[in-house]
């Protein structure tokens, strides 16, 4: 198994005030070749948790407690250094700007060579040599000349194919794309999946797909995770959880979709907001918007348990339009 993750908390401590927790006992996992998808309205957490697994977190946040195991060592526990050696050579991340993450003043052809030879050590030669190789890889056309460019020359759609290059020079083994679709319109987005996919699959890499997009997930993921306030509330296979949703959140999610409707349907919505992380209701997080919720949902706050964190799930007799929920989105 190429990544564990269990009961991951990660505390931002503030100059003024208690610290706070946008990460709160998350679990999630995945295998080499699989894609697992976490998905969630944002404030959920699913950015925060995925940079702490890359070792990005901002200056002022911290894992406190919980494990990040990759290929059986601890991230979490391991001297920074030797945590920051791994992930260097076997974990890249791929942002929703693409532009902003690419240096503006060297070549495309630079960056990724720097990244070939940061990760595997190959020399100045060999580095650019396979820099060109991987912008063909990614689709870009005529990788020698295009290597010779630099970002503000290449379309937004070039870019996010350019940054997949860098990320998967020297054969990661984990592939974190924190909504790396989202600024992409309909027809590039298919392509960055696809090409994301047949990385994959050839790479035998494991991948950590952010979205709140569920027609993606449907699309690209194996499993689901989806967060809420900071935790995992369910995981299922993709096609599991769109045919039987067993959280009122992931039921919310599912039935805001617009299954085909007509022009002038109004949408289903969820009640309500995420709660801010420095005021989290008592109990489970999610009670205050829950039809289901009761007393014990406000005082207790529910483990997750057989692949849901609710202490009324829906069981599989109860469906809401299966069939509907996965054609809608495909």
């Amino acid at each position: 198994m190429t990544l564990y993750v269990s009961d991951l908390e990660v505390t931002i401590d503030r100059r003024a005030g208690a610290p706070v927790r946008p990460v709160r006992g998350a679990s999630l996992s995945v295998e080499p070749g699989h894609t697992l998808a976490v998905v969630g309205e944002s404030g959920c957490g699913k950015s925060m948790t995925c940079l702490a697994i890359a070792g990005l977190l901002p200056r002022r946040a911290r894992i406190s407690a919980g494990s990040v195991l990759f290929d059986g060592q601890d991230l979490a526990a391991l001297p920074l250094r030797e945590a920051a050696r791994i992930r260097r050579r076997a974990v890249a991340s791929v942002f929703q700007d693409a532009t902003g993450g690419l240096n503006p003043v060297r070549t495309i052809g630079w960056q990724v060579a720097e990244a070939v030879r940061l990760r595997i050590g190959a020399t100045r030669h060999e580095a650019t040599r396979e820099a060109v190789r991987l912008l063909g890889r990614v689709g870009l056309p005529d990788p020698e000349s295009r290597a010779r460019e630099y970002p503000h020359q290449f379309s937004g759609g070039m870019n996010q194919r350019a940054m997949i290059a860098l990320a998967v020079a020297g054969n990661p083994r984990l592939l974190i794309a924190d909504e790396a679709t989202t600024a992409l319109d309909v027809t590039l987005q298919a392509q960055i999946l696809d090409l994301i996919a047949d990385l994959r699959d050839s790479m035998r890499m494991a991948v950590l797909f952010v979205t709140h997009d569920l027609g993606l997930v449907a699309q690209s993921a194996d499993e689901v995770a989806v967060m809420y306030a900071g935790r995992v509330v369910e995981t299922a296979p993709v096609a599991g959880l769109f045919a039987d949703p067993r959280h009122p959140y992931t039921r919310g999610l599912l039935s805001a979709l617009p299954h085909g409707a007509a022009p002038d349907t109004r949408l289903r919505t969820i009640e309500g907001t995420v709660p801010p992380i420095d005021a989290l209701p008592p109990g489970c997080a999610f009670a205050p918007r829950c039809p289901r919720a009761n007393g014990l949902c406000r005082q207790d706050d529910p483990a997750l348990v057989t692949g849901v964190a609710c202490h009324h799930p829906h069981g599989s007799a109860s469906k809401v339009a299966p069939t509907r929920h996965l054609e809608a989105v495909q």
